[in-house]
């Protein structure tokens, strides 16, 4: 788990400090008071752009010198504590930095001590907005399984996007160039979309074995935007040039991936579009996939340190399936982090829990 965590200009956090962590760690306090900061700096200390999305300017606090540090013990049994940093220096504000153990590391490498997840009220609108968002919470939960996926991701981009420059340059590409991008993106496009179809079908089983109550339970599937081999984008992509050239862009391929969720019917073949369900529903699908996920990484090989991070989740549920969020929690070993306006929603794990006020940018132990 993690503890000893700190905030440095982060936000709206001058100087935090949050130590003597559990299972469950509590953040309560009012709108604006800087819970959510303190879930989007751990966030930060795993790949990627952290729970808000957010560009790296906006994260250093208004009164402070545009640098922001964020740092935090990962203690692991037996073994002495991981020293996890990132933020950025005043004098290169666009460009993160990453430490372990003191040694400057690439992001990536994060993924390799643990896996964070979350959801936040922002992703309760996942299931209507566009297919991207949904591609980023499915690597979310494949680099839980794959460490090595954000690696793949990443090549996968870079040569997705020389590939569009090419296309959309007014001189014909060169065309050894354009096989040597195409091959870099076939390979790395075939490990990320690969990783994506076991991870579906392992939480579709998964689901699939779960009660229709307390939780909605969603139905999954995989919907590839390309050939899943790497010979067969290969191909795709050679043969789809010059339609390409002409949108200026790549058209097939992992990044036109869809991941089709519904709601399980009573019946066989029954189910209702994610997407059409209410928010409630969609809400206690969102819930019922992440503890799903959870479910997932607890009975498989995967043993490195795991985090959930919760904002103002309880709130929104009733006490039936706070009880069951509280059960299913407590039977795993992730940490969790939860959020909320008040301790009410809490009562169930407040004898277990680490508790913190959070007011003003300013944490305080209450339990």
């Amino acid at each position: 788990m993690l503890d000893r965590i700190l905030l440095s200009r982060f936000r709206n956090h001058r100087e935090t400090a949050v130590e003597g962590t559990a299972q469950f760690n509590l953040l309560v306090g009012e709108n604006g008071a800087g819970k959510t900061n303190v879930l989007e700096a751990i966030s930060l200390l795993s790949p990627g752009r952290g729970l808000r999305r957010a560009g790296l300017a906006d994260m250093p606090g208004q009164d402070f010198d545009g640098g922001f540090a964020v740092s935090a013990a990962l203690l692991v049994a037996d073994e002495e504590p991981v020293q996890l940093g990132t933020g950025v220096l005043p004098e290169r504000p666009g460009r993160r930095l990453v430490q372990i153990n003191g040694a400057e590391a690439p992001a990536v490498r994060l993924a390799e001590w643990m896996s964070i997840g979350w959801l936040t009220p922002a992703m309760d609108r996942l299931f209507v907005e566009g297919a991207g968002a949904r591609r980023r919470f499915l690597d979310r939960l494949v680099l839980a399984v794959r460490p090595d996926h954000a690696s793949h991701a990443t090549r996968l981009e870079n040569a997705l996007r020389e590939r569009n420059r090419l296309l959309s340059d007014d001189m014909p590409p060169d065309r050894r160039w354009l096989d040597a991008i195409e091959l870099q993106l076939a390979e790395s496009g075939s490990m990320v979309a690969a990783a994506r179809a076991e991870l579906v079908e392992r939480l579709e089983q998964t689901l699939a074995a779960l009660p229709d109550s307390p939780f909605a339970r969603p139905s999954l599937a995989y919907q590839p935007g390309g050939p899943i081999s790497s010979e067969g984008l290969a191909r795709a992509l050679r043969e789809g040039r010059a339609r390409e050239r002409a949108a200026q862009r790549t058209l097939t391929g992992p990044h036109r991936d869809e991941i089709l969720v519904t709601m399980a019917g009573k019946g066989p073949g029954k189910g209702q579009a994610a997407a059409e369900c209410s928010t409630g529903e969609q809400k206690a699908m969102l819930i019922a996939i992440t503890l799903a996920h959870s479910q997932l990484l607890e009975t498989g090989a995967e043993q490195r340190p795991r985090l959930l991070l919760l904002d103002e989740v309880a709130a929104h549920l009733d006490p039936v399936r706070r009880e069951a969020l509280f059960d299913r929690l407590r039977a795993g070993s992730a940490q969790v982090w939860l959020t909320g306006t008040e301790l009410a929603p809490f009562d169930a794990i407040a004898g277990e829990a680490a508790i913190w006020e959070v007011r003003s940018g300013a944490v305080h132990r209450l339990g």
